[in-house]
C-alpha cells in the first residue's frame, strides 16, 4: 500500500496539495463563527449526492414525471425520506447562505482585496435561488405548475428580452413537456455545473487572501486540521439532524396532484424565500409590475453588487451594514406579511383544503387501482366521480338543481332551485321524503317545477296524506322495493337483508291500495305510461338515460319540464353523465390513501 502512495503521489502530488489544505494556518485560531462556509459547502454536497439518486428514479417529461415522483415518494424504499432530505436541505442552504453572506459582511471580509470574491459569493446565491426555482415545477403537480407559471410570467415583462426569455423558459408558447425538460436541464445540468465553477473560484480566491479577522493580542493562531475541521464537521452535523428531524416531523416533501393546466389553481404559491417577492407585487397595479418585478429589486441587487466600492469611504462599511440590515428586515417583513394575509383568507384556506384533499384523493385512486395506468396520474384523475362529478354538477346542473343545499362543489346558494335536491337520489331516505305529503310541494322536491300541479301531486297530497297505518306501512315496503331497483352500493347490505319485504313491497305497487302502475312502467306492469318508467329506478343505467334525454317516452315525454337533453344534445359526453351519475350515487372509491 505504501508502495502505492508513493507512487501516486510521485505521479500526482496528493500529499502536498492535501498538506496544504489541512494545515493552513488560521490568525486568531479556529473559531464557530467560520463554521457557516463549510456547512454551505456541506449542504450543497447533500444535494449533489441525494439529487444524483433522485434523478436515477426521476422522468423528464409531461407524461411521467409526477408518476415517477410518486414511485420515489411511496414505493421506492426510502424514497420519501431521501426526496423529504433533497427539499428541505435546499432551504437550508438558502439559509446558510445568507448567514454567510451576513458574516461576510459584519467582518468586512468583502472590502479589498476581496471584492470579487464577495461578487462570486452573491452570484452563488442567485445561482442557489434558480436552482430552487427550476427545482419546483420538477413534480409536475398542480402548486408547481401554476407557481412556475406565474413566475415565468414575470420574467415575461423583462424590459426587451422579456417575451423571447419567456419563450425560451417555456420552449414554446403552451407550458407543457418542453417547459418541464427545459427546467430540468437548468436544474440538473446548467446551473449546478455553473455552481461548481463558481465554488471551486470562490473557495480559490478565499485561500488566496486568508481568513479575514479581528485578531485579539492573546489569541494563538491555528490551523485549519483539527481543531476548524472538528468545529465544520459537527457543526455539518447539526444541519443534517435538523433537517433530518423536519423531515420525519412533517412527512417529507409534499405531493399535490397532477398538473393539470385546465384546472386552475387558487393556493399557487411559491416558496418561503420567493414570498416576499410575490407580496411586495401587490402594491404594484396593472401596468407598472416592471417597476416592482425588475426596477427596484435590481436597484438593490446593484446597490449590493457595489457594496465593496462603497466601503472605500470612511462611513462606507457602516452605511452597507445599514443596507443590508435593511435589506434583510424588509424581506422579513414582507414574507411576514404574506402569510399573516393568507392566514386570514378563507377563500386561500379553501383553496388550500381542496388541494390537501385532491392530494389525498390520489393516493385512494392509485391504491384502488392497483398502480397508476399507462394513461398517467392526470387520466386517473379525470375518470374519478368523486373529484370530477361535482364540477361537471356545479356547472351543467346546479342552475336547477341542488346536491344538499349546495351547488356540488359547497357554495350555498341563496335563490330556490327550480328542480329536486338530488342529495340521495335513489336512497329510502330521499323516496320517503319525496312521498311526504309536507315535503312534496317544498324546494326540496318539486315545488319549483310545473310537476308540483300534476297528478303525481295530487297522489301524494291526497291519497297519501288520507292512508291509515296499515297503508302507511304498506308504503313503507313499496319504498324499499323501488329503492332497491337503484342498487345503490351503499344500501346493498340493507336491501340483502330485506329481500322478502322489498319483493312484498314490489307486489303492492301494482295493487289497488297503491296503484304505482296505473301511471308507471314496472316490470312489465302499467296501465297508462304517463310518468318515468320504475324498472330500474334511480339506477345507473336509468339515470344516463335521463340526462340523455329526459322528454323521452321512458321518462317524462311530453311533461318535461324545461330538463335538457344533455347526451342527444351534445352537452355532455357519455363519459362525463357517467361521473356525475356516479358521484350522485357515490359510486367511487372508498378506500384509504395508500401509505409508504
Amino acid at each position: 500500500m505504501r508502495a502505492l502512495l508513493e507512487w501516486l503521489d510521485d505521479r500526482t502530488g496528493f500529499r502536498g496539495l492535501l498538506r496544504a489544505a489541512l494545515f493552513e494556518r488560521i490568525p486568531g485560531g479556529a473559531r464557530w463563527r467560520y463554521v457557516w462556509g463549510s456547512t454551505l459547502t456541506f449542504a450543497i454536497f447533500v444535494q449533489f449526492v441525494t439529487g444524483l439518486v433522485l434523478w436515477a428514479a426521476y422522468s423528464a417529461n409531461a407524461q411521467g414525471a409526477w408518476e415517477s415522483v410518486y414511485f420515489i415518494e411511496h414505493e421506492m424504499l426510502g424514497g420519501w425520506v431521501l426526496r423529504g432530505v433533497h427539499h428541505y436541505m435546499a432551504q437550508a442552504t438558502i439559509i446558510l447562505l445568507v448567514i454567510h453572506l451576513m458574516q461576510v459582511v459584519i467582518d468586512g471580509a468583502y472590502r479589498a482585496p476581496r471584492e470579487v470574491n464577495f461578487w462570486f459569493g452573491l452570484g452563488l446565491l442567485f445561482v442557489v435561488l434558480g436552482l430552487s426555482l427550476s427545482g419546483y415545477l420538477l413534480p409536475w403537480d398542480q402548486k408547481g405548475f401554476w407557481a412556475t407559471k406565474v413566475a415565468t410570467s414575470i420574467a415575461a415583462i423583462t424590459p426587451v428580452i422579456g417575451p423571447t426569455l419567456q419563450q425560451m423558459l417555456v420552449g414554446g408558447t403552451e407550458y407543457g413537456h418542453h417547459t418541464l425538460t427545459r427546467f430540468f436541464a437548468l436544474h440538473a445540468g446548467v446551473l449546478p455545473g455553473l455552481l461548481m465553477l463558481m465554488i471551486v473560484a470562490h473557495v480559490y480566491l478565499f485561500r488566496r487572501h486568508g481568513v479575514t479577522v479581528v485578531k485579539k493580542p492573546e489569541a494563538r493562531d491555528g490551523f485549519f486540521w483539527p481543531d476548524q475541521v472538528l468545529r465544520d464537521g459537527v457543526a455539518s452535523l447539526a444541519v443534517m439532524v435538523a433537517v433530518l428531524v423536519v423531515v420525519f416531523a412533517t412527512g417529507g416533501a409534499e405531493l399535490g396532484a397532477p398538473a393539470d393546466p385546465t384546472e386552475p389553481y387558487a393556493a399557487a404559491r411559491p416558496e418561503w424565500y420567493f414570498m416576499f417577492l410575490f407580496q411586495w407585487l401587490k402594491y404594484f397595479p396593472a401596468g407598472w409590475e416592471i417597476v416592482g418585478a425588475h426596477l427596484i429589486p435590481g436597484f438593490v441587487v446593484t446597490l449590493l453588487v457595489l457594496m465593496p466600492i462603497f466601503a472605500r469611504a470612511r462611513l462606507g462599511h457602516r452605511l452597507n451594514l445599514a443596507l443590508l440590515g435593511s435589506v434583510i428586515v424588509g424581506i422579513v417583513a414582507l414574507t411576514t406579511l404574506a402569510y399573516v394575509e393568507d392566514g386570514a383568507d378563507p377563500d386561500f384556506a379553501a383553496a388550500v383544503a381542496k388541494s390537501d384533499a385532491l392530494s389525498e384523493r390520489m393516493n385512494a385512486l392509485v391504491v384502488a387501482a392497483h398502480g397508476i395506468p399507462a394513461g398517467g396520474g392526470l387520466s386517473l384523475l379525470r375518470s374519478d366521480p368523486m373529484t370530477q362529478g361535482p364540477a361537471l354538477f356545479s356547472t351543467h346542473c346546479s342552475s336547477c338543481h341542488r346536491v344538499d343545499g349546495h351547488d356540488g362543489l359547497g357554495g350555498l346558494l341563496t335563490d330556490d332551485p327550480a328542480a329536486a335536491d338530488l342529495a340521495g337520489f335513489g336512497s329510502r331516505e330521499w323516496l320517503t321524503g319525496l312521498l311526504d305529503p309536507e315535503r312534496f310541494a317544498t324546494p326540496e322536491y318539486f315545488g319549483g317545477t310545473q310537476h308540483v300541479r300534476g297528478r303525481m301531486s295530487r297522489v301524494v297530497q291526497r291519497a297519501i296524506a288520507s292512508f291509515g297505518p296499515e297503508q302507511v306501512a304498506e308504503l313503507g315496503l313499496v319504498v324499499k322495493a323501488l329503492s332497491a331497483e337503484a342498487a345503490l352500493p351503499r344500501q346493498a347490505a340493507a336491501d340483502s337483508v330485506d329481500r322478502a319485504e322489498i319483493e312484498e313491497g314490489g307486489r303492492l305497487m301494482a295493487t289497488e291500495r297503491m296503484n304505482c302502475t296505473r301511471c308507471h312502467l314496472f316490470h312489465g306492469v302499467n296501465q297508462e305510461l304517463e310518468g318515468p318508467q320504475l324498472t330500474g329506478w334511480g339506477s345507473r343505467e336509468w339515470m344516463l338515460g335521463m340526462l340523455q334525454n329526459p322528454g323521452h317516452v321512458s321518462f317524462y315525454g311530453d311533461s318535461n319540464d324545461g330538463m335538457p337533453a344533455f347526451g342527444d344534445d351534445a352537452i355532455l359526453t357519455e363519459a362525463q353523465m357517467g361521473l356525475i351519475v356516479d358521484w350522485l350515487r357515490q359510486d367511487w372509491y372508498e378506500v384509504e390513501a395508500g401509505g409508504r
